[in-house]
């Protein structure tokens, strides 16, 4: 039976039991779609400045920078949450609690309410 190398990361890979496949496709297609997610923040400030809107440069700068923010934020919070699930399936404990949707949800409306009082000046 031919040898594999070490997967990486060690600290995820060298613990406990294989879990199903299915549970690590399952997991790995999560990651996925917050680096989409991710993405479309990195896209939409991208954007916000090629448009000139809002129309106040500072203000505009303002949210440009929270979307590239919170775009590059949640793209590391995600790969975080895929090794700490990871992990707890191959160790087979309770899983982590879900704390990238609140500071996701908690970063869209406070960028819609900038938005908002921008587009209304």
């Amino acid at each position: 039976m031919p040898t594999h190398p070490p997967r990486k990361p060690s600290f995820v890979y060298d613990v406990g039991e294989e879990p199903d496949p299915r549970f690590s496709l399952a997991n790995e297609r999560t990651f996925l779609a917050w680096v989409r997610t991710a993405l479309a923040m990195l896209a939409g400030a991208v954007a916000l400045h090629s448009l000139q809107l809002p129309t106040s440069s500072w203000l505009r700068g303002l949210v440009v920078v929270l979307l590239l923010i919170v775009g590059a934020v949640c793209t590391v919070l995600a790969y975080v949450r895929w090794a700490r699930v990871e992990r707890a399936m191959r160790l087979r404990q309770p899983l982590p609690h879900f704390s990238l949707g609140w500071l996701l949800t908690a970063a869209v409306v406070m960028v819609a309410v900038l938005l908002a009082f921008t587009l209304t000046l």
